[in-house]
C-alpha cells in the first residue's frame, strides 16, 4: 500500500489536528478580495480532472462552490447544520447549482476524498456526508478500521477499498485540485466558499450564503 494506508496505520492525530488547526477562523462570514488580479470567473468555474461533484441545475443563475476538508469541524458543522436548510431552499427548487470540491489538509482527508471518489456513481455525497456524520468516530489516533467500516457500509469489501487507496490517478487528481485553489485562487483554509465568483470564509450559517444568494436572485 502506498503512503496513504502507511500514514493511516501509524496513526494520524496530528494530521487531523493540523485540520482542525488550519481550518476556518473566527464565526462569521466575510468577503475576500481576490487574492489574485487574473482570477476570473471561468478559472473559478474550471473543474478538476476528475470533474466536479454538483447538485442542483447547472443552469441554474446562482453558483455556489464549497472547498472543504472532511476532517475539518467547521466543514462537518456547516454540512449537517447548515447545508440542508440551502439544499432544499435553493439547490432543490433551482436556484443555485452547488459544487464541492476536496480540499485535504492532511493525508486522512486525502484517503476519505479519495473512498468518495471511488465508490460509484450517485455515492460520492452519501460517503462525504457519512465522513461528516461520523467524524468523531474515525479522526482519531488510528482511523483505518473505523474507515474501513464507513467504506463497508458503501458497498466497499477489503480489496476495493486497499485499491482505491493505492489509485494514484485519483489521489493525483484531488491533490490537483487543492493546489490550483491555493495558487489561482487563493483558498488557504476550510471551509471556503465561492458565490458566483466572488469569495468569501468563514464558519456562515445558512441566512448567511442566503442573504449572498439573493442578492444575485432579486437582480
Amino acid at each position: 500500500m502506498r503512503v496513504t494506508r502507511r500514514e493511516l496505520c501509524a496513526g494520524t492525530a496530528a494530521l487531523a489536528l493540523a485540520g482542525a488547526v488550519f481550518g476556518a477562523g473566527p464565526g462569521g462570514f466575510s468577503f475576500v478580495l481576490p487574492a489574485f488580479a487574473d482570477a476570473s470567473p471561468e478559472e473559478v468555474m474550471t473543474p478538476g480532472p476528475l470533474g466536479d461533484q454538483s447538485q442542483g441545475d447547472p443552469k441554474a443563475p446562482v453558483s455556489l462552490i464549497e472547498y472543504a476538508a472532511v476532517t475539518c469541524p467547521h466543514c462537518s458543522d456547516f454540512f449537517l447544520h447548515q447545508f440542508p436548510e440551502i439544499k432544499s431552499k435553493y439547490i432543490d427548487t433551482g436556484k443555485v447549482h452547488f459544487i464541492f470540491r476536496e480540499f485535504p489538509l492532511n493525508a486522512l482527508d486525502v484517503a476519505g476524498f479519495m473512498l468518495a471518489r471511488c465508490a460509484g456513481e450517485g455515492k460520492f455525497f452519501p460517503i462525504v456526508d457519512t465522513l461528516f456524520e461520523k467524524q468523531r468516530d474515525w479522526v482519531v489516533q488510528k482511523p483505518l478500521e473505523p474507515l474501513m467500516a464507513i467504506a463497508k457500509q458503501a458497498g466497499f469489501t477489503q480489496e476495493t477499498f486497499e485499491a482505491c487507496l493505492k489509485n494514484q490517478k485519483i489521489e493525483d487528481g484531488i491533490k490537483w485540485v487543492r493546489d490550483r485553489a491555493a495558487e489561482k485562487l487563493g483558498v488557504s483554509g476550510t471551509p471556503t466558499f465561492f458565490i458566483n465568483g466572488k469569495k468569501f470564509t468563514g464558519s456562515p450559517t445558512a441566512a448567511d450564503i442566503g442573504k449572498e444568494i439573493d442578492t444575485y436572485l432579486k437582480s
